[in-house]
């Protein structure tokens, strides 16, 4: 039997927030066989977005709000790529080339995108069509340092054309005493992505949070930097709404 390619998470409030993972999990089915890869990289960042999910339970659970986080490793399958994107499945990542992607024919990229990616997204469809008018908030995090240089930020807010709670949640960040990136250390701006899909074609405010990952690197830390957040978003969805 195949496992879906995602964990929801059930409201237990009328929040209109439904909180994202893309990249939750370190792991692959079975079957891939780790897709020839060393264990040891799969506890890096190439795997997955260390932190974000432990971030993304403990702000589930302080509100009472539903969640969609990714099952798989994003080496299998990037959930946070449209199905038509070139870097959905990656052959090398950080310099590691990954064998079991070496050689994905068509066949092999539809079966994933049937098995896993289109499960995540239909998932968060059901959500959204629950909530109505949803407010969308995906967790992801970022390594301290790139190609030797270290990476200053705290926390990004990532964001395209909707800036309806991107804006007031950078303010509200940066006066919480954060530093914060606008659009960095990545930018918001990706066709076909999961907020560009969920939330920008239908009209839904939201915003994609880089946290970085020397912040959240166990659970302990994860939790007490969700605490942390939770009465910046907050004064950010009041300045949203006024």
């Amino acid at each position: 039997m195949t496992e879906i390619g995602f964990v929801r998470i059930a409201a237990t409030s009328q929040t209109r927030l439904l909180f994202l993972c893309d990249h939750a999990a370190n792991h692959v089915p079975q079957a891939y066989d780790g897709l020839g890869l060393p264990p040891r990289l799969f506890a890096t960042h190439i795997a997955y977005d260390i932190g974000a999910a432990a971030v993304t339970r403990a702000l589930a659970e302080a509100y009472g709000a539903a969640a969609v986080l990714g099952r798989w490793s994003r080496l299998l399958i990037d959930l946070n790529r449209g199905a038509d994107d070139p870097t959905l499945v990656m052959k090398l990542s950080d310099g590691s080339i990954i064998p079991g992607n070496r050689n994905v024919d068509a066949a092999e990229l539809a079966r994933r995108i049937a098995l896993h990616h289109t499960p995540y997204h239909d998932a968060i469809t059901r959500e959204i069509d629950r909530l109505g008018d949803a407010v969308l908030v995906s967790l992801h995090s970022f390594t301290p340092t790139w190609k030797g240089q270290p990476r200053p930020w705290e926390v990004g807010v990532l964001w395209d054309r909707d800036g309806r709670l991107a804006k007031p949640l950078m303010a509200r960040l940066e006066q919480a005493g954060f530093r914060v990136g606008d659009n960095e250390p990545y930018h918001g701006a990706l066709e076909n992505d999961c907020l560009n899909r969920h939330g920008t074609r239908r009209g839904l405010p939201h915003v994609l949070i880089e946290m970085r990952q020397d912040l959240i690197a166990d659970d302990a830390m994860a939790r007490v930097f969700a605490m942390r957040l939770k009465p910046v978003l907050d004064a950010a969805l009041r300045d949203m709404e006024s």
